[in-house]
Formats: structure tokens, C-alpha cells, sequence
């Protein structure tokens, strides 16, 4: 039995005190290593206490070693380390019996067993020796074995093309979602909800939009890397002349042709074909035929090349199955091999898909339909359109990819989502059409490959759309020019990008009524202006009549070419004179009864001498350019709305 001495300690406390020290950190909350801290204490191991050889204890001063004597409770203190036992360097054996320090009554406690701690303490004792023999390794040989466990990570994950999709990782716990309201109309955005937007004063376009956490630089996906339109390095892009960019490309043959009078149509409203890597967005109302439209593209675009040189086209539909749209092309007698046909919602999905394909063009019907699982909300709403739109786009940009997207329209006729997402596309087409008629319009709203002037027409067949050689057959009505019942009848002739249309205009007055007149298809601003012209400068006595004016077919008529023509319905149905159904009218009309010219005057009559028609009567300053024509056609030029009124409503004697 030892003899105490002045270093044993007095009370049961400081001995839970010491023990409370030296108890090893729990497994489960390892505690994290401090460089600052000396050498020797990172790398004490635990030890146990057995009833065979007194394990010695490191005293608190550091000054020696200390014994722990069951029979007096106390620990007596040595100046030298004791010659290493079998235990330390080995684990007991399960026979030996094991003393267990118990806080509450402050005495060792003898075990049989080891322990439950002792198994699980060797792991961060393991850990700390691993992080002691990787610092005496050195620092610069870390860094290279970081380098090259980076590199094999790298060498081992594959390119695809759904890592432009995943971008940014989704919104958790880690990062607050913010929250605005954004005006569906114009794009607008407010910190809280308004009924109007005050923009631009629509009402009940204001709904909430939820965008992601913003993450740091270091962070995968950062906010400029998602937003870029090529995943390049900065390193790598670098300012090449126009000489280098047009190096081995041949204009001409950029484009993706389209073949046949309907692949003419379209490439008149695309600026001469599909251009490479660009994204288009295809709008109209419900059923007007986008997705047939769509659809007899890409058999177009497959006819254009041989079936077994060309790549295939992929159409993916998250609204339909893949035997509804087969029915649809049975339906249109499109059976081409080159067709791929898919159904999905899932951008990552869709693109990981159509890679082992290497399509020539992929169809996306509709951009409402599909999401991107790392950004919260459904399909179809801001968010969700907005990051699917900017995912296809930098799909396109790398691949070099055409990609069409097909988007529903608002009951105010607008597509669907935010304004923004006419931003980002390069192409908008609108499709038009009543319902009533089978001619349908595909108009383009931007486009930064070609003209927004362009216009296409269609008429829907049993078998798809079809191309309309002659426009001006569906704006003209055949009637007899002896009838007075088709009184209020005239043509006008307008321009619409580089095609000339002639579109019938009627008007009808009614003398005694208390209703006040409606105007379709024509502005009603412009409509009063070119009432209230001819009352006080032709004095025609109109201020008892309800004047109703129409256009044929349903087209907008915005172009002041057509003003002579309103005038001239008008005063047929007033005077109940019909005019006869070879005349035309070009000419805008000023404030002061004179007739003024409009651009492209010897286009717009070489188009009506075409048609047929005998007689056009144009503004008197148009007479000088339309002589040298030689036009099959007799020129009726008027100053003012008098001169107009004698030429063409005088009695023939």
C-alpha cells in the first residue's frame, strides 16, 4: 500500500475533477482538433484501470504520474513513468476484471466485461493518430493528393447534357427563399401584392414568385454561372475577330432549309430557314393547331435530307402520350423513322435521354408542362418556366441544337409566364385564327434572325396545315356589281411585311337609330377620325346615322393605307351606290379632306394589276411614280375626298 504524500488528492470531487478531464470524448461528438494546442495532448490515448496492475494516471501539474489505491480512495503521485504493462499495448483479455470509475459514489466499480466505450473509442483515436502521421506528411503533399482526387472525381463523372439543368443546387434548410410578386403582364416587380399592377395598369396579373437562395462564388452553380449562356471558363473565351468567327462557314448553307410551298410558308416568317442553336417560341390560343403546326415541321425538316445521312428529330410532349401524337401523325400522314416521339416532364430526364440521339432539332410541347426538380414549385408556374426556358437555352447554345417550345396564351392572349421569357428566346411566333375559319396566320413578334414584318398563312385541311398560295382569296368576298344590296363593299390593299393582301372592307348606315355604331377589325380612334372627315369636309350628313364598319375574315386592319377604302364603304352604303368589284383603294386620309401616298405605292398596284382589277384609285402625289409601271390597270389619282367622291359615285351617262 502506498504512503500518501502532500500531491494525493483530498476530497472524492477533485478526483471526479481529474477523471472528468481525462474521460475520452464521446463517439458520437468528437471533439475538434485545436492546432494551437501542444502535441502530446492530441495525441493522449484513454486508459482503462485494472485489478491486476495499477494503470497509472498524468497528474493535472504535469509533473509526474499518479496511482490510484482502491483501499484509501486516493491517488499517490510518482516522479516516474511506470515500465509499460501488456495493457496498454494490447487489449485485455475477456477474462480480466475491469474497474469503472462511478461519479455518485465516488468509488472504482469492478466489471468483468470491457466496457461499451472502449470499442468505440478506438475510432477517434484512430482518426487522430490518421491526422498526426497526414501532418508530419506535410502540407504540400495534401495538396497534391487533393489535386488528384479532384482530377479522378472529374475524370470519372460523365458529360452529360442534363448538367445544364442542374445547375444550381435546390433551395434546403441552408439558404431563405425570397419572395416577390411579379406582374405576369409586363414583368413588373413589387415587395407586396397589389390588385393592379401599376406598371402598366393591368388588374389581377400580379402573383407571387418565389426564387431560390442565392449561393456563394465557391458554391456549385453559382448565380452568374446558371445565368451564362456557354458553361465555358473564363480562361478559354476570349475575343475572336469577325475574320476567325466566319472562318469555313458558308451563309448560304447555315440555315436548316425547309422544302415544299409549306416549308416556303415557314421559312418567309423565320428570315430563310432555322438557324442552329436558336430557341423559338411558338404561341397561340387552344386549338389553333401549334401542335400540328410543330409537328409537320419536323416531318419537313427530315424530308429536307436523306433518311439514312440525316439525324433525327425528337418531339417530347408532356401533355400527351406517345400514341396520342402517333395517332395525330397517322392522322397527317407523316410516317418518317427519323421521328422520335417521348413523353416527360423532367428537363434532367429529357435531356439525358435524347444525348445517345444527337438529334438535328428537339420540339418541347409545352414550356408550361415541364419543370427542373432542383428549383421548388410545380410546372408551369414564374419559377418554373423561367429556369426551364433558361436551361433549354444554354442547351441550345452548347449543342448548337434548334429547339422549339410550344406556350399557352392567357385569356388576354399573351403567353403564359413571365414577360421575361419573351426576353430570353430568339424567336416569338404567334399563330392566328378564328375559330370559324380554317385560314390561320403565323405571325412573327421578334425574331433576331430575320424580319418581324413577315407574315405566313395557312388553311387547315383534313390532313394538317396547308399553305395558301394567294392570300387575298380568303379576304374577298365574289359579288354582283349590279346588286344594291352589296352596297358599303370596298377593297383595300395592304402591306404586311413584304406581302401584299387585298382585304375587303364593309360598312353599313343606318339613318334614325339611337344605337351608336360598333367597329371589328378596325381601330375605333381611327374610325370617328374618318367620320367626322368626311361630315365637314365631303358634307355628307352622317350625324343621324349609326355607322357600323367590318373587316373580312377577321383581319386587324392598323395600316392607314386602308382609311380611302373605309371611307369609300362608307359612302357607298350612305349614298346606297355599290361600288363596282374591280376597283381598288390605296391612300391615307389627312384631317383636311387631301389624300395622302403610303409606302410601297408600286408594289401594292402591281399586286392589285395581278388580281385583276381594273380601276385603283391612289393619291394624285402617287401618279408621277406609278406612269413608268406600264400596268395593265387604269390609275384613278384624287387630291381630296371630293375628287375621290365625283370619280367613282358619279352616274355613268
Amino acid at each position: 500500500m502506498p504512503v500518501p504524500s502532500a500531491a494525493m488528492l483530498r476530497s472524492p470531487s477533485s478526483l471526479r475533477s481529474l477523471i472528468r478531464l481525462l474521460r475520452p470524448p464521446s463517439p458520437r461528438l468528437p471533439l475538434p482538433l485545436n492546432p494551437r494546442l501542444p502535441r502530446y495532448l492530441l495525441s493522449v490515448r484513454p486508459r482503462f484501470l485494472s485489478s491486476s496492475s495499477s494503470s497509472p494516471l498524468p497528474t493535472p501539474g504535469g509533473a509526474g504520474w499518479a496511482t490510484y489505491d482502491p483501499l484509501t480512495d486516493s491517488l499517490s503521485a510518482s516522479a516516474a513513468l511506470p515500465p509499460p504493462s501488456a495493457s496498454d499495448s494490447e487489449a485485455p483479455a475477456e477474462s480480466d476484471a475491469w474497474g469503472v470509475f462511478d461519479p455518485v459514489s465516488g468509488r472504482i466499480v469492478m466489471q468483468d466485461s470491457l466496457p461499451p466505450s472502449s470499442s468505440t473509442t478506438a475510432v477517434p483515436a484512430a482518426a487522430a493518430a490518421q491526422e498526426e502521421e497526414g501532418e508530419v506528411t506535410g502540407e504540400s503533399e495534401g495538396e497534391e493528393r487533393g489535386k488528384g482526387q479532384a482530377s479522378a472525381r472529374v475524370a470519372r463523372t460523365p458529360n452529360k447534357w442534363s448538367s445544364v439543368a442542374a445547375a444550381r443546387k435546390s433551395p434546403g434548410k441552408g439558404g431563405k427563399e425570397r419572395t416577390s410578386y411579379v406582374c405576369s403582364h409586363c414583368g413588373e416587380a413589387y415587395s407586396q401584392w397589389w390588385g393592379t399592377c401599376r406598371h402598366c395598369n393591368a388588374t389581377g396579373t400580379v402573383v407571387k414568385y418565389v426564387a431560390g437562395p442565392d449561393g456563394d462564388a465557391s458554391a456549385e452553380g453559382s448565380h452568374h454561372v446558371v445565368r451564362s449562356w456557354i458553361p465555358q471558363k473564363s480562361k478559354e473565351m476570349v475575343p475572336q475577330s469577325l475574320q476567325e468567327v466566319n472562318k469555313g462557314i458558308n451563309q448560304a448553307a447555315w440555315r436548316i432549309p425547309l422544302s415544299g410551298t409549306f416549308g416556303m410558308e415557314i421559312s418567309r416568317v423565320l428570315g430563310g430557314g432555322i438557324v442552329p442553336g436558336s430557341l423559338i417560341l411558338v404561341g397561340g390560343d387552344p386549338g389553333v393547331g401549334k401542335s400540328s403546326l410543330i409537328l409537320q415541321l419536323a416531318s419537313n425538316m427530315l424530308e429536307s435530307f436523306k433518311a439514312d445521312e440525316s439525324s433525327p428529330v425528337v418531339y417530347v410532349s408532356g401533355e400527351e402520350s406517345i400514341e396520342q401524337i402517333g395517332n395525330r401523325a397517322h392522322r397527317m400522314s407523316i410516317t418518317s423513322s427519323k421521328l422520335y416521339l417521348y413523353s416527360g416532364t423532367d428537363i434532367e430526364d429529357i435531356l439525358d435521354k435524347i444525348q445517345p440521339l444527337s438529334p438535328r432539332a428537339l420540339i418541347i410541347d409545352s414550356i408550361q408542362t415541364v419543370y427542373v426538380k432542383s428549383f421548388a414549385g410545380s410546372a408551369g408556374n414564374l419559377s418554373q418556366v423561367k429556369e426551364c426556358t433558361s436551361a433549354l437555352l444554354r442547351f441550345a447554345k452548347l449543342t448548337n441544337i434548334p429547339v422549339f417550345l410550344i406556350g399557352h396564351v392567357t385569356k388576354s392572349g399573351d403567353i403564359a409566364g413571365p414577360r421575361l421569357l419573351e426576353h430570353i428566346v430568339d424567336v416569338v411566333l404567334y399563330m392566328e385564327g378564328e375559330r370559324c375559319s380554317s385560314h390561320r396566320l403565323l405571325r412573327s413578334v421578334k425574331n433576331r434572325f430575320g424580319s418581324t414584318d413577315e407574315l405566313g398563312v395557312f388553311e387547315m385541311a383534313e390532313f394538317g396545315l396547308q399553305a395558301v398560295l394567294n392570300p387575298s382569296q380568303m379576304f374577298l368576298t365574289e359579288h354582283d356589281s349590279d346588286s344594291e344590296i352589296l352596297a358599303g363593299l370596298a377593297v383595300a390593299v395592304i402591306l404586311d411585311g413584304s406581302r401584299t393582301f387585298a382585304i375587303e372592307v364593309q360598312a353599313l348606315c343606318v339613318s334614325g337609330s339611337h344605337r351608336s355604331g360598333q367597329v371589328v377589325g378596325i381601330p375605333t380612334k381611327r374610325a370617328d377620325v374618318i367620320i367626322s372627315v368626311l361630315m365637314k369636309q365631303a358634307g355628307l350628313k352622317l350625324q343621324d346615322n349609326a355607322v357600323f364598319l367590318n373587316v373580312v375574315s377577321g383581319f386587324e386592319l392598323t395600316e392607314t393605307a386602308g382609311d380611302l377604302a373605309i371611307a369609300a364603304s362608307i359612302c357607298s352604303s350612305f349614298l346606297e351606290f355599290p361600288i363596282p368589284n374591280d376597283v381598288a383603294f390605296i391612300g391615307e386620309i389627312g384631317l383636311g379632306g387631301e389624300l395622302r401616298t403610303v409606302p410601297r405605292m408600286d408594289k401594292r398596284v402591281m399586286t392589285v394589276a395581278k388580281l385583276g382589277y381594273k380601276k385603283c384609285v391612289v393619291p394624285k402625289t402617287a401618279e408621277k411614280l406609278l406612269k413608268p409601271l406600264n400596268l395593265d390597270i387604269e390609275i384613278l389619282p384624287c387630291s381630296n375626298l371630293k375628287q375621290f367622291i365625283n370619280a367613282i359615285f358619279r352616274p355613268q351617262g
